[in-house]
């Protein structure tokens, strides 16, 4: 068991918003284990994300991001309960990182339940029919297939939800987890309304280049 310290509380107090107490009592819980700390104490923020849930947040900002040299550009409106909160810098902090979070990642919607029917639908088709033809395949019985294509569906989902994708700062951890650090420690409501991305030449033929993810990341002094 790893010696409770100051400094590992310390830690644990930066990494997760929370209380000196409870982070002491989080290290004690788990024997010292940091991660399973930030599990913990996440796990109580997120009870208590949950019980603002349903609060009405009605203030908020509109934040833009221009990658450097203006290849993308992104807007995004994120709400909270007053406009002192929207003044906050953890919560300036926030609506800054997810619209680097979305010219990096590209995502399609908030959350996946807004992707329609349809969209799914159409999407499990392409699926299924590239699965037909995949030497792979050969001799799985179609339950198996139905799991698998499931599975990808499912994958997908995650990919294009912003809700849902890790973060580029932090791989560990989602969005919707940060966001719910993010109610936990400052006691709001936050919610990601809506976003628009633009990329220069969007829809046009591109010549090759590194990883924009990558780019985002050398730009934030990340790589």
């Amino acid at each position: 068991m790893a010696e409770i310290t100051a400094t590992l509380i310390k830690d644990l107090r930066e990494r997760t918003g929370a209380g000196m107490a409870d982070c002491k009592k989080a290290l004690q819980e788990v024997e010292g284990d940091m991660d399973k700390a930030v599990d913990f104490l996440r796990k109580k923020g997120l009870a208590k994300a949950a019980k603002k849930a349903g609060r009405e947040a009605s203030e908020g900002v509109v934040t833009s991001y221009i990658h450097a040299g203006g290849r993308i550009g992104v807007l995004v409106e994120i709400n909270c309960e007053t406009d002192f909160v929207a003044r906050n810098e953890d919560f300036v902090g926030f609506t800054r990182d997810v619209a680097m979070q979305i010219a990096a990642m590209n995502p399609q919607v908030v959350r996946k339940e807004e992707v329609s029917e349809e969209t799914v639908a159409k999407e499990r088709e392409i699926r299924i029919e590239q699965a037909k033809v995949d030497p792979k395949n050969a001799g799985k019985p179609e339950a198996v297939l139905g799991k698998i294509i499931e599975g990808q569906i499912s994958k997908w989902l995650k990919e294009i939800a912003l809700l849902d994708q890790p973060f580029v700062k932090d791989p560990n951890k989602t969005i919707e987890q940060i966001q719910q650090e993010l109610v936990a420690k400052i006691g709001e409501n936050i919610k990601i309304r809506r976003f628009a991305r633009f990329e220069l030449g969007e829809g046009l033929e591109k010549k090759k280049g590194d990883d924009f993810a990558t780019e985002v990341a050398k730009v934030a002094g990340l790589a």
